[in-house]
């Protein structure tokens, strides 16, 4: 019923371009008269984009947001719907007359059964031909989609899919980042702090075998010592997992615990209005930690620049270094920052020239 009202309105449209666009064409023409007649065009041209907007809606499902287009545009669109609408029509057409032919056909056949045999062919390029007119029809019906969809944006249903499918990504994003983090955890536990605390072992054992006091003594302080980088390798650990301190003191303190463990000189620039929710905190926090970690690793800097600011609905945090640039944006490090940053419906921006600098910029919504 859409698709035939379509056919409906294409023809007022062409009545319209026929009667006062006729009328207006050479007042268009002229360029003092110009933007007057383009205006008094558009006008009623409008009120037929209207009909056509709410024949989407209503036939279609269609539901755009507000549009403000340009006298331009609106005659464009109305332009190429009245000449799709009319070529509907007669695809519409065609297919009537076929039914027709098929109907005589049929009854001639009905008359005489033994004539079967001459009608055949002309049975066999009816079905080709009702075949052809049917696949015309639907696309022709994706041709008047596309036209209001390019004119009136998409709809909230598409806007819909987009995000569904979005967030499935972002899902799937955020699994992959936190299987590789589990991954580089026991890695890190494995060949880190296991090893040491076998080697702990291993000198516990010997001083506890040995008979001479001094040497079980010196065995013991070195066994003592090695305990002390266990603990201090365990706490490496656990702060990339997750730093207690940003529970306890905030965001801002947590950074600068970042700035005193780096090896390269960082300066930190903090300007957030208000505290910042949890998850927004702690994706920040990571994106810092995270770009911080890969420019002292890899990009040979000399300093690294770390900017935090918001307004209260957004937060943008900023990490830029003098290195030799050329990051990898699909590398495991910054794969798994945009994936946790496209978990919170954020952006990630990684601008990374051959030669330097390297800049990671997260933009990150508080809402």
């Amino acid at each position: 019923m859409g698709a035939l009202l379509g056919c409906f309105t294409a023809l007022a449209g062409l009545l319209y371009f026929a009667g006062p666009g006729a009328l207006a064409l050479p007042f268009a023409l002229w360029p003092r008269t110009r933007p007057r007649a383009l205006a008094l065009l558009s006008s009623g041209a409008r009120g037929l984009t209207g009909l056509e907007r709410r024949r989407r809606g209503v036939f279609f499902g269609d539901v755009f947001p507000p549009h403000h287009a340009c006298d331009r545009d609106v005659l464009r669109y109305l332009a190429a719907r009245t000449g799709a609408g009319i070529l509907f029509a007669g695809v519409i057409a065609l297919l009537g007359y076929g039914a027709v032919l098929a109907g005589l056909l049929a009854a001639g056949m009905a008359r005489d059964p033994a004539d079967w045999l001459r009608l055949l062919p002309q049975a066999a390029l009816g079905g080709v031909l009702l075949f052809l007119d049917l696949q015309g029809l639907v696309s022709l019906n994706a041709l008047d989609a596309g036209l209001a969809r390019d004119h009136f944006g998409p709809s909230e249903r598409v806007l819909l899919e987009r995000r569904i499918a979005e967030l499935a990504n972002s899902r799937a994003g955020v699994l992959r980042a936190v299987d590789a983090e589990r991954r580089r955890i026991e890695r890190d536990l494995h060949d880190g702090v296991q090893q040491r605390l076998v080697a702990l072992a291993m000198l516990l054992g010997r001083a506890r075998r040995n008979r001479t006091p001094e040497q079980a003594g010196a065995l013991l302080l070195q066994a003592h010592q090695a305990s002390q980088e266990v603990l201090t390798e365990l706490r490496e650990v656990a702060w990339r997992v997750y730093p207690s301190a940003l529970d306890e003191l905030g965001l801002e303190e947590a950074l600068g615990g970042v700035a005193q463990r780096c090896g390269i000189p960082l300066h930190m620039e903090f300007a957030l209005p208000l505290p910042l929710p949890r998850p927004v905190e702690t994706a920040a926090y990571f994106v810092v930690c995270e770009a911080v970690t890969n420019a002292a690793k890899h990009s040979a800097a000399t300093r690294i620049r770390v900017t935090v600011e918001g307004d209260g609905s957004r937060v943008a945090v900023s990490v830029q270094d003098n290195g030799t640039g050329g990051a990898d944006p699909l590398g495991g490090g910054l794969s798994g920052l945009r994936s946790r940053v496209d978990a919170l419906d954020g952006r990630l921006h990684i601008d990374s020239p051959c030669g330097g600098p390297t800049t990671i910029t997260a933009e990150l919504p508080c809402a």
